[in-house]
């Protein structure tokens, strides 16, 4: 990354808007806990040929660690890992500690992913993901992610927004066979959520 980029990366607050005081879900998972699959078709965290099957973990102070292991079917330049791919593994590790930790249902509305090394083919990324802020319907998280061990180098660092939705946003866009393996597969209703009017 260029010193104009570092410069403005720095320089941004993050979150970049006044935020109400964090609550984890009284029933989110604890530490220890090993977050499970949401859905057994998901690309993130799913059983799905050449999807990144990552495995996620609460520890201590609210924080997600999760592990993304890049095989060859990962791959973009020869032998390394995809920047596309990268920033697929980061967005399930930052939206899976949202949805785990908030217990609501959340989509996605902006990412941001700073490559700062390459990610081999071979490698283990370690990602450490936490909560950085909640402002009515917009959750902030941000995460880092280092080479082969949880204090391995720095190889890639992202911030998203993610925003709050009804559970009617799932219905009305996806597809009702998508949502029946969905409810199979998370053992998950309407009911499980805190869901905003």
């Amino acid at each position: 990354m260029d010193e104009v980029s570092q410069t403005r990366r720095r320089s941004t607050p993050w979150p970049p808007v006044e935020t109400e005081p964090l609550a984890v879900h009284p029933d989110a998972p604890g530490p220890g806990a090993q977050l499970p699959m949401h859905y057994i078709e998901c690309f993130g965290c799913g059983d799905v040929d050449g999807g990144l099957h990552m495995t996620s973990t609460v520890g201590e102070e609210h924080l997600v660690r999760s592990r993304f292991e890049v095989t060859r079917a990962h791959q973009g330049a020869p032998g390394l890992a995809h920047g596309g791919l990268l920033a697929c593994a980061f967005d399930e590790a930052l939206g899976s500690a949202a949805g785990n930790l908030l217990r609501r249902p959340a989509v996605t509305g902006k990412l941001e992913t700073d490559f700062l090394r390459p990610v081999p083919v071979g490698s283990t990324l370690y990602i450490v993901t936490k909560l950085d802020g909640v402002a009515g319907r917009k959750i902030y998280v941000s995460a880092n992610g280092r080479l082969d061990a949880e204090d391995g180098p720095l190889a890639v660092r992202a911030r998203a927004l993610f925003v709050e939705v009804t559970f009617e946003h799932f219905t009305s866009h996806g597809s009702a066979d998508a949502l029946e393996k969905f409810s199979q597969t998370a053992g998950r209703s309407r009911e499980d959520w805190d869901i905003n009017p």
